[in-house]
Protein backbone atom coordinates (compact mmCIF):
# COMPACT_ATOMS: atom_id res chain seq x y z
CA UNK A 1 0.00 0.00 0.00
CA UNK A 2 1.49 3.11 -0.89
CA UNK A 3 -0.09 7.23 0.17
CA UNK A 4 0.38 9.80 -1.89
CA UNK A 5 0.09 13.37 -0.66
CA UNK A 6 0.45 16.45 -2.86
CA UNK A 7 1.49 18.60 0.50
CA UNK A 8 1.38 21.68 -1.70
CA UNK A 9 0.94 23.60 -5.13
CA UNK A 10 1.55 26.55 -5.69
CA UNK A 11 4.46 28.23 -7.74
CA UNK A 12 7.13 30.86 -7.10
CA UNK A 13 5.26 32.19 -3.72
CA UNK A 14 3.05 30.46 -1.35
CA UNK A 15 -0.46 32.11 -0.97
CA UNK A 16 -2.76 32.39 1.98
CA UNK A 17 -4.46 29.13 1.14
CA UNK A 18 -1.41 27.60 -1.59
CA UNK A 19 1.64 26.18 -0.02
CA UNK A 20 4.61 25.65 -2.11
CA UNK A 21 4.97 21.98 -4.29
CA UNK A 22 6.01 19.59 -2.26
CA UNK A 23 4.96 15.63 -2.22
CA UNK A 24 5.17 12.84 0.58
CA UNK A 25 4.61 9.16 0.13
CA UNK A 26 4.63 6.30 2.84
CA UNK A 27 5.20 2.91 2.06
CA UNK A 28 6.45 0.48 4.71
CA UNK A 29 7.02 2.52 7.37
CA UNK A 30 9.19 5.06 5.55
CA UNK A 31 8.26 8.30 3.96
CA UNK A 32 9.85 9.99 1.00
CA UNK A 33 9.56 13.80 0.07
CA UNK A 34 10.45 15.42 -2.86
CA UNK A 35 11.04 19.52 -2.57
CA UNK A 36 10.14 21.36 -0.13
CA UNK A 37 9.26 24.91 -0.22
CA UNK A 38 8.15 27.35 2.43
CA UNK A 39 5.60 25.78 4.53
CA UNK A 40 6.52 21.85 3.88
CA UNK A 41 6.31 20.89 7.45
CA UNK A 42 3.36 23.31 8.27
CA UNK A 43 1.20 21.17 5.50
CA UNK A 44 2.82 18.14 6.80
CA UNK A 45 1.24 18.39 10.23
CA UNK A 46 -2.00 19.67 8.72
CA UNK A 47 -1.88 16.37 7.01
CA UNK A 48 -1.63 14.60 10.08
CA UNK A 49 1.62 12.45 9.12
CA UNK A 50 4.91 12.15 10.59
CA UNK A 51 7.97 13.84 10.02
CA UNK A 52 9.75 11.38 12.04
CA UNK A 53 9.97 8.86 9.63
CA UNK A 54 11.23 10.44 6.14
CA UNK A 55 14.00 8.96 4.96
CA UNK A 56 14.63 10.20 1.90
CA UNK A 57 14.17 14.15 0.71
CA UNK A 58 14.45 13.99 -3.45
CA UNK A 59 15.10 18.08 -4.64
CA UNK A 60 14.18 18.91 -8.44
CA UNK A 61 16.37 21.79 -7.93
CA UNK A 62 17.86 24.32 -5.98
CA UNK A 63 15.14 27.36 -6.75
CA UNK A 64 14.29 29.41 -3.44
CA UNK A 65 10.47 27.54 -4.05
CA UNK A 66 11.65 24.17 -3.81
CA UNK A 67 13.92 24.43 -0.87
CA UNK A 68 13.55 27.34 1.42
CA UNK A 69 11.58 24.98 4.19
CA UNK A 70 14.30 22.90 4.61
CA UNK A 71 15.63 24.63 7.86
CA UNK A 72 12.70 24.77 9.53
CA UNK A 73 11.85 21.00 8.97
CA UNK A 74 15.27 19.60 10.09
CA UNK A 75 14.70 21.56 13.13
CA UNK A 76 11.54 19.64 13.38
CA UNK A 77 12.50 16.55 12.64
CA UNK A 78 15.22 16.91 15.48
CA UNK A 79 12.66 17.92 17.90
CA UNK A 80 10.97 14.96 17.32
CA UNK A 81 14.20 12.87 18.22
CA UNK A 82 15.37 11.13 14.90
CA UNK A 83 18.31 10.22 15.35
CA UNK A 84 18.84 7.72 11.99
CA UNK A 85 20.61 9.42 9.12
CA UNK A 86 18.45 11.42 6.20
CA UNK A 87 19.48 11.30 2.55
CA UNK A 88 19.38 14.12 0.50
CA UNK A 89 19.41 13.87 -2.74
CA UNK A 90 19.49 16.11 -5.81
CA UNK A 91 21.47 18.24 -8.77
CA UNK A 92 25.06 19.09 -8.14
CA UNK A 93 25.14 21.49 -5.37
CA UNK A 94 22.58 20.90 -3.53
CA UNK A 95 24.73 20.02 -0.55
CA UNK A 96 26.62 23.49 -0.54
CA UNK A 97 22.74 25.40 -0.59
CA UNK A 98 21.80 22.91 1.95
CA UNK A 99 24.68 23.39 4.13
CA UNK A 100 24.07 27.23 3.77
CA UNK A 101 20.41 26.83 4.63
CA UNK A 102 21.56 24.83 7.61
CA UNK A 103 23.21 27.64 9.69
CA UNK A 104 20.12 28.41 10.74
CA UNK A 105 19.47 24.95 11.97
CA UNK A 106 22.79 23.51 13.01
CA UNK A 107 23.98 20.57 15.84
CA UNK A 108 21.24 18.47 13.88
CA UNK A 109 21.11 14.86 16.12
CA UNK A 110 21.21 12.80 12.99
CA UNK A 111 23.37 12.40 10.03
CA UNK A 112 22.63 13.79 6.42
CA UNK A 113 24.03 11.70 3.79
CA UNK A 114 24.19 13.54 0.21
CA UNK A 115 23.65 12.02 -3.30
CA UNK A 116 24.27 14.89 -5.76
CA UNK A 117 22.89 14.01 -9.05
CA UNK A 118 25.52 14.32 -12.70
CA UNK A 119 24.00 11.89 -14.48
CA UNK A 120 20.91 12.23 -17.26
CA UNK A 121 19.12 9.38 -15.69
CA UNK A 122 20.31 7.74 -11.90
CA UNK A 123 19.01 5.33 -9.52
CA UNK A 124 18.81 5.61 -5.37
CA UNK A 125 17.23 2.50 -3.81
CA UNK A 126 14.89 3.34 -0.57
CA UNK A 127 13.18 1.16 1.53
CA UNK A 128 11.61 -1.33 -0.23
CA UNK A 129 11.57 1.12 -3.53
CA UNK A 130 13.35 2.54 -6.11
CA UNK A 131 13.91 6.15 -7.19
CA UNK A 132 14.74 6.74 -10.67
CA UNK A 133 15.98 10.43 -11.08
CA UNK A 134 15.48 12.18 -14.64
CA UNK A 135 16.95 14.91 -15.88
CA UNK A 136 14.11 17.71 -17.28
CA UNK A 137 14.68 20.72 -19.43
CA UNK A 138 14.63 24.40 -16.93
CA UNK A 139 16.71 27.29 -16.12
CA UNK A 140 19.21 25.67 -13.74
CA UNK A 141 19.67 21.71 -13.69
CA UNK A 142 16.68 19.98 -12.55
CA UNK A 143 15.40 16.34 -12.18
CA UNK A 144 12.03 14.83 -12.18
CA UNK A 145 11.47 11.49 -10.00
CA UNK A 146 9.74 8.32 -9.84
CA UNK A 147 9.32 6.21 -6.97
CA UNK A 148 9.00 2.12 -8.28
CA UNK A 149 7.65 -0.38 -6.03
CA UNK A 150 8.29 -3.82 -7.34
CA UNK A 151 6.15 -6.96 -7.14
CA UNK A 152 7.53 -10.29 -7.49
CA UNK A 153 5.77 -13.03 -9.18
CA UNK A 154 3.69 -15.61 -8.07
CA UNK A 155 5.11 -18.43 -5.36
CA UNK A 156 4.19 -21.73 -6.34
CA UNK A 157 3.66 -24.31 -3.60
CA UNK A 158 3.04 -27.55 -6.00
CA UNK A 159 6.07 -26.87 -7.96
CA UNK A 160 7.80 -26.54 -4.91
CA UNK A 161 7.10 -30.31 -3.86
CA UNK A 162 7.47 -31.46 -6.57
CA UNK A 163 11.04 -30.34 -6.45
CA UNK A 164 11.02 -31.33 -2.94
CA UNK A 165 11.90 -27.94 -1.75
CA UNK A 166 11.97 -28.17 2.60
CA UNK A 167 8.81 -25.68 3.89
CA UNK A 168 11.94 -23.93 6.09
CA UNK A 169 13.26 -22.58 2.62
CA UNK A 170 9.64 -21.69 1.24
CA UNK A 171 9.60 -18.02 2.89
CA UNK A 172 13.44 -17.17 1.77
CA UNK A 173 12.68 -17.20 -1.84
CA UNK A 174 9.53 -15.76 -1.57
CA UNK A 175 11.88 -13.08 -0.75
CA UNK A 176 14.13 -13.50 -3.06
CA UNK A 177 17.00 -15.10 -1.99
CA UNK A 178 18.86 -18.18 -2.72
CA UNK A 179 18.89 -21.14 -0.19
CA UNK A 180 21.17 -23.67 0.29
CA UNK A 181 20.18 -27.30 2.05
CA UNK A 182 22.72 -29.89 2.33
CA UNK A 183 24.12 -30.81 -1.11
CA UNK A 184 20.92 -28.76 -2.75
CA UNK A 185 20.76 -24.83 -4.48
CA UNK A 186 17.31 -23.44 -4.68
CA UNK A 187 17.05 -20.12 -6.24
CA UNK A 188 13.93 -18.15 -6.89
CA UNK A 189 13.22 -18.70 -9.95
CA UNK A 190 12.56 -22.68 -9.40
CA UNK A 191 8.72 -21.66 -7.66
CA UNK A 192 8.69 -17.76 -8.91
CA UNK A 193 5.98 -16.86 -11.40
CA UNK A 194 7.10 -13.49 -13.49
CA UNK A 195 7.26 -10.44 -11.69
CA UNK A 196 3.98 -8.71 -11.89
CA UNK A 197 2.79 -5.43 -12.26
CA UNK A 198 3.84 -2.93 -9.01
CA UNK A 199 3.37 0.65 -8.34
CA UNK A 200 4.90 3.91 -9.72
CA UNK A 201 4.45 7.59 -9.01
CA UNK A 202 6.46 10.10 -11.50
CA UNK A 203 6.56 13.72 -10.30
CA UNK A 204 7.82 16.07 -12.72
CA UNK A 205 8.01 20.23 -12.23
CA UNK A 206 9.49 23.07 -13.44
CA UNK A 207 10.48 22.13 -17.09
CA UNK A 208 9.38 22.13 -20.74
CA UNK A 209 7.31 18.76 -22.29
CA UNK A 210 10.23 17.36 -23.43
CA UNK A 211 10.10 13.56 -25.07
CA UNK A 212 12.20 12.18 -22.40
CA UNK A 213 9.33 12.87 -19.73
CA UNK A 214 6.75 11.01 -21.04
CA UNK A 215 9.50 7.98 -21.41
CA UNK A 216 10.49 7.79 -17.81
CA UNK A 217 7.29 8.19 -16.59
CA UNK A 218 5.93 5.53 -18.70
CA UNK A 219 2.76 3.32 -17.66
CA UNK A 220 3.07 5.13 -14.11
CA UNK A 221 -0.39 4.50 -11.39
CA UNK A 222 -0.09 8.28 -11.15
CA UNK A 223 1.86 11.30 -12.72
CA UNK A 224 2.18 14.72 -10.96
CA UNK A 225 3.17 17.56 -13.76
CA UNK A 226 3.49 21.19 -13.31
CA UNK A 227 0.95 22.97 -14.79
CA UNK A 228 2.14 26.79 -14.13
CA UNK A 229 -0.42 28.13 -16.90
CA UNK A 230 -3.98 26.95 -17.61
CA UNK A 231 -4.87 29.30 -20.74
CA UNK A 232 -2.84 27.76 -24.24
CA UNK A 233 -2.89 31.07 -24.95
CA UNK A 234 0.27 31.31 -22.41
CA UNK A 235 3.07 29.40 -24.41
CA UNK A 236 4.87 31.61 -25.04
CA UNK A 237 5.75 32.97 -20.90
CA UNK A 238 5.72 28.90 -20.58
CA UNK A 239 8.45 28.55 -22.71
CA UNK A 240 10.39 31.80 -22.03
CA UNK A 241 10.61 30.87 -18.49
CA UNK A 242 10.87 26.97 -19.33
CA UNK A 243 7.53 25.75 -17.74
CA UNK A 244 4.58 24.13 -19.21
CA UNK A 245 0.70 25.12 -19.42
CA UNK A 246 -2.59 22.20 -18.88
CA UNK A 247 -2.60 21.31 -22.34
CA UNK A 248 1.08 20.58 -22.24
CA UNK A 249 1.28 18.61 -19.45
CA UNK A 250 -1.75 16.45 -20.53
CA UNK A 251 -0.30 15.83 -23.52
CA UNK A 252 3.02 14.41 -21.84
CA UNK A 253 0.32 12.21 -19.65
CA UNK A 254 -1.08 11.07 -22.76
CA UNK A 255 2.05 9.81 -24.85
CA UNK A 256 3.14 8.41 -21.39
CA UNK A 257 0.31 6.19 -21.12
CA UNK A 258 -0.29 6.89 -17.15
CA UNK A 259 -2.95 6.10 -15.65
CA UNK A 260 -4.10 9.69 -13.99
CA UNK A 261 -2.57 12.88 -14.00
CA UNK A 262 -2.31 15.79 -11.52
CA UNK A 263 -1.37 19.12 -12.44
CA UNK A 264 0.67 21.39 -9.66
CA UNK A 265 3.13 24.24 -9.87
CA UNK A 266 0.31 26.68 -10.28
CA UNK A 267 1.36 30.38 -11.24
CA UNK A 268 0.52 32.68 -8.41
CA UNK A 269 -1.86 34.42 -10.51
CA UNK A 270 -4.24 31.35 -11.81
CA UNK A 271 -6.38 31.52 -8.64
CA UNK A 272 -8.91 29.11 -9.80
CA UNK A 273 -6.88 26.14 -11.75
CA UNK A 274 -10.14 24.27 -12.16
CA UNK A 275 -11.84 27.10 -14.65
CA UNK A 276 -8.87 25.81 -17.26
CA UNK A 277 -8.77 21.89 -16.98
CA UNK A 278 -11.22 21.15 -19.35
CA UNK A 279 -8.80 21.90 -22.65
CA UNK A 280 -6.43 19.47 -20.58
CA UNK A 281 -9.58 16.97 -20.65
CA UNK A 282 -9.86 16.91 -23.94
CA UNK A 283 -6.46 15.52 -24.42
CA UNK A 284 -5.83 13.48 -21.61
CA UNK A 285 -9.10 12.89 -19.97
CA UNK A 286 -7.95 11.97 -16.09
CA UNK A 287 -6.42 15.16 -15.78
CA UNK A 288 -6.99 16.21 -12.16
CA UNK A 289 -6.29 19.77 -11.07
CA UNK A 290 -4.07 19.15 -7.56
CA UNK A 291 -4.90 20.85 -4.14
CA UNK A 292 -3.11 21.28 -1.10
CA UNK A 293 -3.28 17.58 1.07
CA UNK A 294 -4.53 15.93 -2.13
CA UNK A 295 -4.11 12.26 -1.18
CA UNK A 296 -4.47 8.77 -2.75
CA UNK A 297 -3.63 5.20 -1.54
CA UNK A 298 -2.30 2.62 -4.43
CA UNK A 299 -2.64 -0.93 -3.37
CA UNK A 300 -1.30 -3.41 -6.24
CA UNK A 301 -4.03 -5.14 -8.40
CA UNK A 302 -5.42 -7.93 -6.68
CA UNK A 303 -6.30 -9.46 -9.88
CA UNK A 304 -2.62 -10.12 -10.66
Amino acid sequence: MLDVCLLGTSGMMPLPRRALTALMTRFNGSSLLIDCGEGTQITIREKGWSLHDVDIICITHVHGDHVSGLPGLLLSMANSERVLPLTIVGPRGVKKVCDALRIIAPGLPFNIDYRELTEDFETIEGKGYTIEAFRVRHTVTTYGYSQIIRRAGKFDPDRAKELDIPLHAWSRLQKGETVEDGDRLFTPDMVMGAERKGLKITYCTDTRPIPSIAEYARGADLFICEGMYGEDSDIGKAREKKHMTFSEAAGLARDAGVGELWLTHFSPSLIRPKDYVDAARRIFPETHVGKDRKTRTFTFDKDE
